[in-house]
């Protein structure tokens, strides 16, 4: 049973030395596991540290020979995915003795005061998630600790990346709805986000590729619920509906169904949904997203690693880990209408823009 000390502090290895009857020395021996102490009086320390509830303060002896070995990770609020990748650090992080602490970028907090807020608080090491900041930063940020990025590339930094091979996912998509049938294929961009630019790029070139070069549309957006909400509103808006939309992620997609599910279009009959991240929400029955697969166990993985392995080794040269997607086909994803029978590939869908437009 735990006990307390005087005044109710939180017992210490002098107390422990007390209780014992040896000095505070010796139970420092014990609890370093250092040769000194006999096995009856080792022992008994150990009984006395249990009885106290005095538990060692590990943070503290780091601290003194100048390590913290906690790992510190900056996150955006409200990234599904980036919630997918933390869960992937921790138990890498722990199996290699480090602990872990979160900082998290938010409307009125910056990812700058973010990563700041993880040094102060002696973080040896960064994992930077859905970050933006630009190669100097990042290049300035990895000569003071060490660094990884996740999610985006970082060539001419001073740090480590881990990303998905974003062309080959958008390869997956764009092959899967050209063999399904769709031609008016449109793009909801991420704009700035990491790993949007790639996305973009790859998708014009996947078109250009399957010689629908006249039907590359690129709409601007965001990786989140609001761009495909606006994209949304966007397409029925017009007169012809695109059969198929590529989202720049997975919130975007869902933000893309929620309008869509909304004006009575039915997806996929009359417009396919594909996302990209395959976060844990995509799997839910009800949503059932069509999405590139990012592994974030895997991701997670190789972050902790490498700032583990530049811990140990400062001089070793950037390095980035590119991870293979994986096409996940869902129930957002089918024919067009027209290789169904239900209208012509001009059609505007059947629904008149006014009753679209209402809801």
């Amino acid at each position: 049973m735990e006990e307390t000390t005087p005044g109710g502090r939180r017992p210490t290895m002098a107390d422990v030395a007390k209780r014992v009857g040896v000095s505070r020395a010796l139970v420092s021996l014990v609890f370093r596991n250092q040769p000194g102490a006999g096995e009856e009086t080792r022992r008994r320390v150990l009984e006395a540290a249990d009885e106290l509830g005095y538990r060692p303060d590990s943070a503290a002896r780091l601290l003194a020979r100048g390590r913290s070995r906690t790992i510190g990770v900056m996150l955006t609020l409200h990234q599904p995915f980036e919630a997918d990748l933390v869960e992937g650090v921790y138990p890498e992080a722990e199996r290699l003795g480090y602990d872990v602490l979160l900082s998290a970028s938010a409307p009125g907090r910056d990812e700058s005061k973010a990563v700041e807020a993880l040094l102060s608080h002696r973080c040896e090491a960064l994992i930077l998630l859905g970050s933006t900041a630009s190669i100097a930063r990042l290049d300035e940020l990895g000569r003071r600790s060490a660094v990884v990025v996740i999610g985006r590339t970082a060539r001419g930094a001073n740090v480590d990346s881990v990303h998905t091979a974003e062309g080959k996912g958008v390869r997956q998509v764009v092959n899967h709805l050209v063999e399904l049938g769709h031609r008016h294929i449109a793009h909801i961009d991420g704009g700035k986000e990491p790993g949007a630019a790639e996305r973009r790029r790859a998708y014009r070139a996947a078109m250009r590729r399957h010689q629908l070069t006249e039907e590359i549309r690129v709409v601007p957006g965001a990786h989140n619920e609001d761009a495909g909400i606006a994209a949304g509103r966007l397409f029925l808006s017009e007169e012809r509906l695109p059969t198929a939309v590529f989202a720049g992620n997975d919130r975007c997609a869902m933000g893309l169904l929620h309008t869509l599910g909304r004006a009575g279009i039915d997806v996929p009959g009359e417009v396919s949904v594909v996302g990209f991240d395959d976060s844990h929400l995509s799997h839910l029955s009800h949503i059932d997203l069509s999405t590139v697969r990012q592994d974030a166990v895997r991701m997670a993985e190789h972050a902790v690693r490498f700032v583990v392995e530049r811990l140990d080794d400062s001089t070793l040269d950037p390095r980035e880990a590119v991870l293979d997607p994986k096409l996940v086909v869902r129930g957002t994803s089918a024919a067009p209408p027209s290789a169904t029978g239900s209208a012509g590939p001009d059609d505007c869908r059947c629904s008149p823009r006014g009753h679209r437009a209402g809801h």
